[in-house]
């Protein structure tokens, strides 16, 4: 059983030595432990500290690309090299290393094939009392969108079976970790979480500049990726609004048409039609997005059959390499 605990950086070269000396060297249950970090177009030296501590891969960007295209790389980047369990962590020592034994157990006792861990989040210091309440409404709302009950949907903090990190597809910029649990919710990968602990802060959020930056950002995020898993639900949600006023409109108008008056309420029958006609399109929309998701469903069974090819191959011609030397 191999596990490699990935480490998206962007300029942590003062606190990455910190993370990476947390990290465990043994697991009970885990044969093997490697480590590898996203380089996100660093301008300092965090891989030449990477390297010196001994990191076993480094992935490199030479521009950034931001946190979901990192996470999404060092996900290929682990599974090309064999991972049978990956672990994710952040380069600023926010989490307790300690705790991945706690991530991966639920995986090795074949319980959940993804374990966020859920941080402390009321007694975090740091943390100001709005980005708490931030904290929990956005967790909250993706529990909704996603059917699960994950308590902790913006934590990093996370463990992946090497099955479910074959299905994981990314397709914001922005970040992996609110719309990888709506898909592994709605694609029903047995997911959980575990308490963790956290250390003090060592540098600002880097992910972003403003709270109500995060929020727009987020919220966006979230609802984007309702809209590709369940696009039927959404838009004739969507539909009804306008339809039901433009039905409530022309019952209106029958009413008055019945008592002799509807000459003078013509423009209410146009209304009614146009806001009825428009709620019967959107409902159309919903239909053909809904096609187009079941479309999506299969190209995503068949890009996990292709990747399970590609990535078993890959590392089984890295294991022989290994044996050969």
């Amino acid at each position: 059983m191999k596990l490699i605990i990935q480490i998206p950086c962007y300029n942590e070269a003062e606190t990455l030595e910190i993370a990476l000396n947390d990290l465990p060297k043994h697991i009970d249950g885990i044969d093997e432990i490697e480590y590898l970090i996203i380089n996100d177009g660093s301008a300092d030296n965090t891989v030449e500290v990477a390297r010196n501590w001994g990191v076993h891969y480094v992935v490199n960007f030479r521009q950034n690309k931001g946190l979901a295209k990192g996470f999404m790389a060092g996900i290929d980047a682990c599974l090309r090299n064999g991972a049978d369990i990956i672990v994710n962590t952040d380069a600023d020592n926010q989490y307790n290393g300690a705790d991945i034994e706690k991530l991966v157990r639920p995986i090795l006792d074949e319980k959940y094939d993804i374990v966020i861990g859920e941080r402390p989040i009321d007694q975090t210091e740091h943390f100001s009392p709005l980005k708490k309440k931030l904290q929990h409404f956005g967790s909250w709302v993706v529990r909704k969108a996603s059917k699960t009950d994950i308590p902790d949907a913006p934590s990093g903090f996370r463990a992946y079976s090497r099955e479910a990190a074959m299905q994981l597809n990314v397709t914001n910029e922005y970040t992996y970790t609110l719309e990888t649990i709506v898909q592994a919710g709605r694609n029903k990968i047995p997911m959980g979480s575990v308490p963790i602990r956290t250390n003090g802060e060592l540098r600002p959020s880097r992910l972003f500049n403003s709270m109500m930056g995060y929020v727009k950002k987020s919220m966006f995020t979230i609802l984007r990726a309702y809209i590709m898993y369940k696009p039927l639900k959404f838009f004739t949600i969507l539909a009804l609004v306008p339809f039901l006023i433009g039905m409530g409109i022309g019952v209106r108008f029958l009413v008055f048409f019945a008592m002799g008056e509807g000459g003078g309420h013509i423009q209410s029958l146009i209304l009614s039609s146009t806001l009825m006609i428009l709620g019967f399109m959107t409902f159309i929309i919903g239909i053909l997005a809904d096609i187009i998701a079941a479309n999506r469903k299969l190209l995503e069974d068949i890009q996990k059959r292709v990747r399970k090819i590609d990535y078993d191959q890959t590392a089984e011609n890295a294991k022989s390499k290994v044996e050969e030397a």
